[in-house]
Parts: C-alpha cells; sequence; structure tokens
C-alpha cells in the first residue's frame, strides 16, 4: 500500500522572506520522496560553493543578474531565467553582479531536510 503525499500551498513572497531572514544560502520549504524544492540565494560578488548533485535540478531566477557555468559553458542569466540542470552536471553561478534569488526544484529530494 503506497502512502499518498498531502498537497502543500505556498506564498513564495514569504517563503523568500523567511529564505533572507536567515541568511544561509539554502532554505528548503519541501520535501517528499521525489521532488524538494527550495530558495537558494547568492549575494552580489559571492562566490558558488556548491558541488555537483546526483539529482536532476531545475532553478527558476526570482531576481539578480549573473552567469552560470555549466560542464565549462557561461550563460547570462538573469530575472525570469529557467535553468535545467542535469543529475552529476558541473555548474557554478559566477559573476554575481546582482544578489540572486533562485526558486530550485530537485528530483529525488535533494540535499537537505525542510524546515518550513
Amino acid at each position: 500500500m503506497s502512502v499518498q503525499a498531502t498537497w502543500k500551498a505556498f506564498d513564495l513572497a514569504k517563503v523568500v522572506a523567511t529564505a533572507e531572514s536567515q541568511g544561509a544560502p539554502y532554505l528548503e520549504f519541501l520535501r517528499v520522496p521525489t521532488l524538494s524544492a527550495g530558495i537558494y540565494s547568492l549575494a552580489a560578488g559571492a562566490t558558488d560553493t556548491q558541488t555537483t548533485h546526483d539529482e536532476d535540478e531545475v532553478y527558476f531566477v526570482l531576481k539578480g543578474r549573473g552567469r552560470i557555468t555549466l560542464s565549462g559553458q557561461p550563460q547570462e542569466i538573469g530575472q525570469g531565467s529557467i535553468l535545467y540542470v542535469p543529475a552529476d552536471t558541473e555548474h557554478e553561478f559566477t559573476e554575481i553582479t546582482e544578489d540572486l534569488s533562485l526558486l530550485v526544484f530537485f528530483g529525488s529530494g535533494g540535499p537537505s531536510g525542510a524546515d518550513v
């Protein structure tokens, strides 16, 4: 017998405000067995210290400007950019010229436990 997840609704502005108030670069707000979601924040000039993940990812840029380098290929990003990063793909946000706030979805659960 399978266990069904309960649906949830989130107010994006409140989730972003919570992420910003905590000061940590990543705040996970959803975790179910096959998906997780969070807010990833990087200040202008910051260094992205993440490593490759064994889950597919989708990033949606809520605000800010910079670049992402995927497998050595740089790409400019800004508000409204949507990025798909396959599992085990090297990627790094660089040249962050305006504070970045990204909505992140991980296939199969992602790297940490939800606390919102």
